[in-house]
């Protein structure tokens, strides 16, 4: 990571974001005989990508191959698009993502179909949606192999362990949160594998063991480590070059503050991320009145640098006003008072004895949607009603003892005495009867009210008429199996009654330059820009304004990195399909 890497600063490729679309960019390129050098603006490497849930969607992968197809993925694609995408990008997408599937098991970064996690497709009224989805997930990994890299890895967020130190995988961690069979068992598991590991605990706090994001970034860091790739970080992109006829030959940068140039053979490859933490670009494109604290990425990394530098080249522009939403909590830290964060709410607005409502009383949505869909319907009762963002989540005292949210663990965990004093009267409000919880929150007492009775009478019917909540096998799957007869409805009777703010958060704008099948941007002109590639979030998605499973924001960013990689080193993975 030594700045003499720029004393004689001439690469093959350069590849800006250190994300799993970046890096999987640099070993394939690597892989072909190029070389490349990746650089990232953080002191961190991993980007969003570190702090994700490894989820990739690669459709009709080698583990379902006796459930699905090419073409109906591209039928499914196809209906949740909305026509808003090209053929040829989507079927570049399933085919390539295959063989992107395979490059991965190639170079060590072990994807599987966990059998707990079979996670359903987003839009299971779409043609081609599967009930047990085509989302795999990576394995765990020792993190004591990436030896002193091991620190600058982004750590997963404090969600994602137990204690704030033990690295549970999801499908432990849900086990746990259910009390599923075997969830004792699982648990003195890992609280005794990291007492032990004293020599460990004495470097840090932290454990050996990377899961979800960490294990997939840690896996990627891994070959690129093997393969002597250099990764420079806190090096941030502050132009592109081009020379006399348009052609991108390399990028300006600022490396410990210092400018650098860094020449680029055969092509530069951006993968930075999109604009979401920059207020800039949020007021001009994003719903209005939306914050960047509501995002739930890193803080201060995708500052839209790969958009300005696009729009410098003249690059044509699609799905800016678009992001991968999801509502968000901010959450105070149980540690430090004046710091908040704000927790992406993914499943528990699916689970009984709870219901959403906008700032007039009234439910606007299915909350067992997918956090996209939920996303997209605040947006558009705050259109309608000017009485969302924030919407608040209602439960009882049953959900409260058995149920986490965002940061907040089950009360069978940590009753209400444990918490912060300052948490019952900002955070989580609290109140004996549901008029004393709408006099806390300024909610319309009387229609909360008679939200609440009529939500509560047709759970007696078993099936929400206004809404369909638990009413097909994407709302199950957000459910507690365990509760019947649906594992997505229960009343909201119990006292004490609880209410939450839930922000219109997000997992990064969608955003971009557009792009062909190779991941080449695209002029205005409708031609490609020589030498310039762009791949993830800092890219027009390839996915329109849709979410249509888990992993593919994963999945576009890593299959195109790929691509690109492929295409500058004039690879036969892409030819024509």
């Amino acid at each position: 990571m030594s700045s003499g890497l720029f004393d004689n600063p001439n690469y093959d490729v350069v590849i800006i974001g250190s994300g799993a679309g970046g890096m999987v960019a640099a070993v394939r390129a690597h892989d072909l005989g190029l070389r490349p050098i990746l650089i990232e603006k953080s002191d961190r490497f991993g980007g969003t990508s570190a702090v994700s849930g490894s989820g990739l969607w690669i459709p009709n992968n080698m583990f379902i191959k006796d459930q699905d197809s090419d073409e109906a993925a591209f039928g499914y694609l196809k209906a949740t698009t909305k026509g808003e995408v090209a053929d040829e990008m989507i079927w570049r997408y399933i085919r390539s993502s295959q063989r992107l599937l395979q490059f991965l098991q190639e170079i060590g970064v072990d994807y599987y179909l966990n059998p707990a996690l079979k996670y359903p497709d987003y839009h299971p009224e779409a043609p081609g949606a599967l009930p047990e989805g085509r989302a795999l997930f990576v394995r765990p990994v020792d993190g004591s192999l990436l030896g002193d890299e091991y620190f600058s890895l982004r750590e997963s967020y404090p969600e994602f362990k137990l204690l704030d130190r033990i690295t549970l995988d999801l499908d432990e961690g849900g086990a746990m949160i259910m009390k599923a069979p075997g969830w004792q068992l699982t648990l003195a598991k890992h609280l005794l594998r990291y007492a032990f590991d004293i020599r460990w605990r004495l470097k840090t706090h932290r454990d050996r063991r990377l899961a979800h994001g960490n294990a997939l970034i840690g896996r990627l860091r891994l070959a690129m480590l093997k393969r002597n790739i250099p990764l420079v970080l806190k090096t941030r992109m502050t132009a592109l070059e081009t020379d006399e006829a348009g052609k991108v030959i390399g990028v300006r940068a600022q490396h410990d503050g210092r400018d650098v140039h860094i020449g680029a053979a055969k092509g530069v490859i951006m993968a930075a991320g999109g604009y979401e933490q920059s207020p800039e670009f949020r007021e001009k494109y994003l719903p209005k009145g939306s914050q960047v604290t509501w995002s739930v990425t890193p803080r201060g990394n995708n500052t839209g640098d790969a958009l300005r530098a696009a729009q410098s080249v003249n690059a044509d522009m699609a799905f800016l006003h678009e992001a991968w939403w999801a509502p968000s909590v901010e959450f105070p830290s149980p540690k430090s008072p004046n710091i908040t964060r704000n927790h992406g709410i993914f499943f528990e607005r699916g689970l009984p004895h709870s219901l959403c409502v906008n700032q007039r009383g009234e439910r606007f949505v299915n909350e067992a949607s997918s956090y996209h869909r939920f996303g997209e319907a605040m947006i558009a009762d705050n259109e309608k009603t000017g009485a969302n963002m924030p919407c608040y989540i209602i439960f009882d005292s049953r959900f409260r003892k058995k149920y986490p949210l965002g940061g907040l663990l089950p009360g069978g965990v940590k009753p209400d005495w444990m918490l912060p004093a300052n948490w019952l009267k900002s955070f989580v409000h609290k109140a004996g009867t549901i008029a004393e919880l709408a006099a806390m929150t300024g909610l319309p007492t009387a229609t909360l009210e008679a939200t609440v009775a009529r939500f509560n009478s047709m759970v007696g019917k078993g099936v929400d008429e206004d809404f369909g909540r638990g009413g097909d096998f994407f709302n199950l799957y957000q459910g507690d199996p365990y509760h019947k007869p649906n594992p997505c409805l229960g009343t909201v009777a119990k006292a004490p009654f609880y209410a939450v703010k839930l922000d219109l958060g997000d997992l990064g704008s969608k955003g971009g330059p557009k792009t062909d099948e190779y991941a080449r941007v695209l002029g205005v002109d409708g031609r490609p820009v020589a030498g310039l590639y762009a791949v993830g979030n800092c890219a027009a998605t390839v996915m329109g304004d849709a979410y249509p499973g888990a992993g593919v924001t994963l999945g576009t960013t890593m299959t195109f990195g790929f691509l690109a990689s492929s295409h500058i080193a004039g690879a036969n993975d892409v030819n024509p399909i």
